[in-house]
């Protein structure tokens, strides 16, 4: 009982780290500059899971977080230049670069996460009922 526990546990873990890089990439979708104050925008962030075996038995397994990526996509021009981040000289002179992220898509992967998430807690509910039953019939 207690690998299956494991198995959902390690997918809650990896949905929240998801979860948090999707909320990052929200947030910062008009970040024009990085933390240094340097006119370069914020570029979005995925999460790349692998299999974890160490984790489940019988065929089971479990999830991990094998790393954050940064995505190098182009960032996207506006022209504003009165903006304080406007490119001030070069071919894009004038324009601003913004984050690359996509709302929509954004969203959609919030959404695919969240419902990861709940199928792992719903299979967490299923193995402690099962584990009770188990009790039940044993003693």
């Amino acid at each position: 009982m207690f690998p299956a526990l494991d198995v959902s546990t390690s997918g809650l873990a990896a949905q929240r780290v998801r979860m948090n890089a999707i909320s990052g990439n929200l947030a910062n979708i008009s970040t024009t500059h990085n933390e240094q104050g340097d006119p370069v925008p914020y570029q979005p962030r995925f999460v790349v899971f692998q299999t974890d075996e160490s984790v489940g038995t019988n065929g089971a397994a479990g999830v991990r977080v094998e790393s954050v990526e940064i995505d190098d996509i182009e960032p996207l021009y506006k022209y504003e230049p009165t903006h304080p981040d406007a490119i001030k000289e070069g071919q894009w002179k004038g324009y601003v670069a913004y984050p690359n992220v996509n709302m929509m898509t954004e969203y959609t992967d919030a959404m695919e996460a969240a419902r990861a998430y709940e199928a792992n807690l719903g299979a967490i509910e299923i193995t402690k009922d099962l584990a009770n039953q188990t009790l039940r019939i044993i003693a």
